[in-house]
């Protein structure tokens, strides 16, 4: 395993405008606090509110694109919620009530963990022994939330790979209809006018999802009629409960975010096999705590069969627990499943199995010593002594794997398919 030199930090720079909410104090009096706001700002004076209004743009203008636009946006909703007359707010108040409600969020502050990594949709003028990907990192600010942000980047010839550089202000993506995300539907999202993949992060937006959207694992699925689409599954987490959801998009730019159904989507860390299995839909997953299985179900949606164990924990740098790191990779040989263990002292590290590319209920071989382990310089962070990561990608015989370092950073590795295979006995 070859470990590559770039690592991505924690960066309190990189900051969104976010509503600003009020409600939850809104049975302290009536009117509400935030009706109260809305009727101080209406009781300016048209050259205050002026006064205001440029202050507040030099403030912020040049940290957010689109500032106008998401202020006229936030007063509409703020107007629908307390049923105000908008024909008689000014254009000048109503982006001054829109910027009272928004705030900044520093949506990285905390950590970059946990990423995945799936060919980018433009692959035009790569040559043939590169990839453009799209990695999808858990972002983790204020209050400890989790989000989902992406960088874009070229992996090739060989180790090489870089970055593309995030060249303006993130920018959130936004619902379609908000009133849906009240709701226990999917829920459609979309990246802003404007806004690059590396620059969008995307929120939790319904209640299930509130305190985080966390470990997407994202693949590339292809259908049955060739067609492909992005597909990931994350855990939902509310502050008091867990689910598995599902992440669709064919270009990064719309979103659908939907609930999955059925006793084995109680659970975290499930992972989608790229395309279907003797007409089936097959997942990755980790029913009982400890061990990995394999589930098949005939709707995308709907997983109500908790399987059967796959593999077990067999070796000392696993015997706490086992997990999938991702959706499998299709080689010539079979799939290639990359896998995380718990052993003493709650230290993760990585390996590896092969499974049958027809049957992959049977385990053809496996590694018995990680594949990657905390080094020296990895072990320091939010959570000692753990990589880990939610998926890899193959470019020609080559893997390109991210990986969570101590639930901190993200590093990165890689290795040729030959090589691992023949780690495994």
């Amino acid at each position: 395993m070859e470990i590559l030199g770039e690592k991505l930090t924690a960066d309190p720079s990189r900051v969104v405008l976010r509503p600003f909410h009020l409600a939850w104090q809104s049975n302290v009096s009536e009117p509400s606090r935030a009706a109260q706001l809305v009727a101080d700002i209406l009781a300016m004076g048209d050259d205050q509110a002026e006064l205001e209004l440029g202050l507040i743009w030099k403030d912020f203008s040049e940290r957010h694109w689109q500032i106008g636009q998401i202020f006229d946006e936030r007063f509409r909703e703020v107007a629908e919620d307390l049923a105000l007359d908008e024909a008689r707010v000014s254009p000048v108040k109503r982006r001054v009530i829109g910027a009272y409600f928004c705030h900044e969020y520093s949506y990285a502050a905390a950590a970059l963990m946990n990423p995945s990594v799936v060919p980018h949709p433009d692959q035009s003028g790569i040559a043939d022994d590169q990839l453009r990907f799209v990695m999808s990192m858990r972002a983790v600010g204020e209050g400890h939330i989790s989000s989902i942000a992406f960088r874009e980047g070229i992996m090739g010839p060989g180790s090489r790979f870089q970055l593309w550089p995030q060249s303006g202000p993130a920018m959130a993506a936004v619902a379609d209809d908000r009133h849906r995300c009240e709701t226990d539907e999917p829920v459609d999202v979309h990246r802003l006018a404007g806004s690059t993949i590396s620059n969008s992060v995307l929120f939790p937006v319904t209640e299930a999802q509130r305190n985080g959207l966390e470990d997407l694992r994202l693949v590339q699925f292809t259908h049955d009629g060739g067609e492909k689409e992005y597909l990931g599954t994350y855990t939902a987490y509310s502050g008091r409960e867990i689910r598995s959801e599902l992440m669709r998009t064919r270009d990064f730019g719309s979103f659908t975010l939907e609930p999955l159904v059925g006793r084995a989507a109680r659970h975290k860390g499930m992972a989608l096999f790229p395309r279907k299995i003797d007409g089936r839909y097959c997942m990755i997953a980790r029913q009982d705590g400890k061990n990995i299985t394999i589930l098949a179900s005939d709707s995308l949606n709907e997983w109500d069969d908790e399987g059967e164990p796959l593999i077990r924990p067999r070796f000392p740098w696993e015997l706490v627990q086992m997990g999938n790191c991702g959706s499998p990779i299709e080689c010539d040989a079979g799939w290639i499943l990359l896998t995380h263990g718990v052993g003493a002292m709650r230290k993760y590290s990585l390996g590896a199995a092969l499974l049958d590319k027809e049957n992959p209920g049977r385990v053809l071989a496996r590694t018995a010593c990680p594949i990657l382990s905390a080094a020296e310089s990895d072990r320091e962070g939010y959570v000692p002594n753990v990589v880990y990561t939610c998926g890899a990608t193959a470019i020609g015989d080559r893997l390109f794997i991210p990986y969570g370092i101590s639930d901190s950073a993200i590093g990165f590795a890689t290795t040729t398919v030959d090589a691992l295979l023949a780690s495994m006995g």
